[in-house]
């Protein structure tokens, strides 16, 4: 198939999809070599940027899922009468942060880095859907550990965890000052403020 014709199937394939779509699932699709779905996505998702298009195509770690453009936002709430959805909470988005950069992780390792008790934001990021259960660790107890989601990365603007800003990861069983737990939720915030969310 065709660079256009697997361009235009693609397209299509994620319009109905309405959700990501593994690249390995493209690929059997349209009984093409996943370095060719991945060319042909990448190349369609560039042009319709480089066009300010309503649309966009996002790459979810090793998926693409179609989007509405950033740019309409304003538009499609007006349109379809939604409100933005709640922001995360200070001690929500601290969670959120020690998850991301120490996953899979406890519960007790968010509130041992915390210092509090961290069960409502846990229970909130998991109904957001920014969060989701990794199994269980293979302790005593059987603790449950988290991950994050692909709806965590799009709504971050990533396509993938490598693109978290840089820190220094506090070692574990050390008190964490209030200070470093605030820098780190201040970059996760900061990728929220540059994406325009």
């Amino acid at each position: 198939m065709e660079q256009t014709e697997l361009q235009r199937a693609i397209e299509a394939i994620l319009f109905a999809a309405g959700e990501r779509v593994e690249l390995s699932r493209l690929a059997m699709a349209l009984e093409s070599d996943e370095c060719d779905i991945q060319d042909a996505a990448n190349a369609l998702a560039d042009s319709l940027a480089f066009e300010r298009r309503g649309i966009r195509i996002l790459r979810l770690e090793d998926g693409y899922q179609m989007v509405s453009s950033g740019e309409m936002a304003d538009y499609i709430t007006k349109a379809l009468e939604t409100r933005k959805p709640p922001k995360l909470s200070a001690s929500q988005l601290e969670a959120l942060t020690i998850i991301a950069y120490y996953q899979p992780a406890t519960k007790a390792m968010v509130e041992q880095i915390r210092g509090v008790d961290s069960s409502y934001s846990i229970s909130a990021l998991l109904n957001k859907k920014l969060i989701e259960d990794a199994g269980r660790l293979n302790v005593p107890g059987r603790p449950i550990q988290y991950r994050t989601t692909p709806d965590f990365l799009r709504t971050f603007g990533l396509s993938s965890l490598e693109e978290l800003p840089q820190i220094d990861k506090v070692s574990l069983g050390e008190p964490v000052s209030v200070d470093e737990t605030e820098e780190m939720s201040e970059d996760m915030e900061q990728l929220t403020i540059e994406e325009g969310k």
